[in-house]
């Protein structure tokens, strides 16, 4: 290589390190006195993710508008502390099991294992004290990656097998947030890792995203009962409020109570069987917010994807900047194999064994339009 293009190499290699980077910063302390940290991730665009390692939660996401205003997109608290308190699973990351289980119990190997019922009669995002709970490792890889490990002990919240997890946050320069996961286990064992992110593509706090376009790749959901568990059929989304192969506004069918789904859910909170081919990460989801023009996919290698829309937001929880959060202020897009399905040997397998790695990539990518 002439030296004056190794020189041009170099500084364009320098610059783009510069453009790209992490800051880290205290972010509080746990009730045990366990210091927490927060890490803000900045591509070359100014796209902004800042991620603490306790729980893994994404605690600010800044995506530009189709003016290039940037704007947070993700609710949640301006302190650990909001965090320590209850709260909906605020951007956190989820495990060992992300979803319900029915009746907090499922068979392996023909043992019956036992886990907390914290979700009315069935278990739910990896009980008690799940991987939202937890302070991860946290190690920066410049420019723009965070690896979070954790290691889950043999039994923790009724989970059999010493499990080893990486979460894997990267930033891209496309305006990706990819999160990479990986496991394994000394025991065979249950697992569903995913994240619990709210949008508001209007910006966090900036009333609800009923007026948000959603399209999702799935032709089929797993209907559920009165308790949220699913029933085991696969039903075709056609001639239901549930049909969003085109675009439909969230809030046009949400308060359809004349279908049991959508009374049973509150709105929507229901699995999504995505049309998937191939093994790579396919498209899920687009959403469209009208006024601010932003776009997010939502790509995945999972087999499925719980939309939720904040139907138990009520007002009670203050946010970031004072913002009140309120009914359908937030809608969740966390992909997933589907709830129940240890219970479930017709769904997707969630059976990790000795020897085996557990694989998972979901990208949230953003633009303006």
């Amino acid at each position: 290589m002439h030296a004056s293009t190794l020189l041009l190499f170099s500084l364009s290699l320098l610059l783009s390190t510069l453009d790209a980077k992490i800051a880290k910063r205290p972010f509080g302390q746990t009730a045990q006195g366990k210091p927490v940290d927060l890490y803000t991730l900045t591509n070359k665009n100014g796209m902004e993710a800042a991620i603490t390692n306790y729980g893994g939660i994404v605690v600010a996401l800044k995506t530009a508008d189709k003016q290039g205003r940037l704007a947070d997109v993700v609710l949640g608290f301006d302190s650990l502390d909001g965090y320590k308190k209850e709260h909906p699973y605020f951007g956190a990351l989820v495990g060992r099991y992300g979803n319900r289980i029915q009746k907090g119990q499922f068979a392996l190997n023909g043992k019956t294992y036992k886990l907390a019922n914290n979700n009315g009669p069935n278990a739910l995002h990896g009980g008690l004290v799940g991987f939202d709970k937890v302070v991860w490792t946290a190690r920066e890889v410049p420019p723009n990656r965070l690896e979070l490990t954790h290691t889950s002990p043999d039994m923790h919240e009724g989970f059999p097998g010493n499990l080893n997890v990486k979460v894997t946050y990267t930033l891209t320069d496309a305006n990706e947030l990819q999160i990479d996961y990986e496991a394994s286990t000394d025991k065979p064992t249950v697992l569903n890792l995913t994240n619990h992110s709210y949008f508001n593509l209007a910006g966090q706090g900036n009333g609800d995203v009923l007026k948000h376009q959603i399209r999702i790749n799935a032709d089929r959901f797993t209907p559920v009962d009165s308790t949220l568990i699913p029933t085991g059929e696969l039903k075709a989304v056609k001639g239901t409020p549930f049909d969003f192969t085109q675009p439909h506004a969230i809030g046009e069918r949400i308060n359809q109570t004349s279908d049991e789904q959508i009374k049973f859910g509150g709105g929507y909170d229901h699995n999504f069987v995505l049309n998937k081919t191939g093994s790579g990460p396919a498209l899920a989801a687009e959403v469209y917010e009208p006024t601010t023009g932003r776009v997010m996919q939502v790509l995945t290698t999972e087999p499925g994807v719980q939309f939720y829309t904040g139907n138990f937001l009520d007002g009670t929880l203050t946010g970031k900047q004072g913002k009140v959060y309120r009914k359908r202020y937030g809608f969740c897009l966390e992909t997933q194999h589907f709830p129940d399905s240890p219970n479930r040997p017709e769904f997707p397998s969630v059976v990790l064994k000795p020897g085996e790695t557990y694989r998972s990539t979901t990208i949230y990518r953003f633009s303006a339009r």
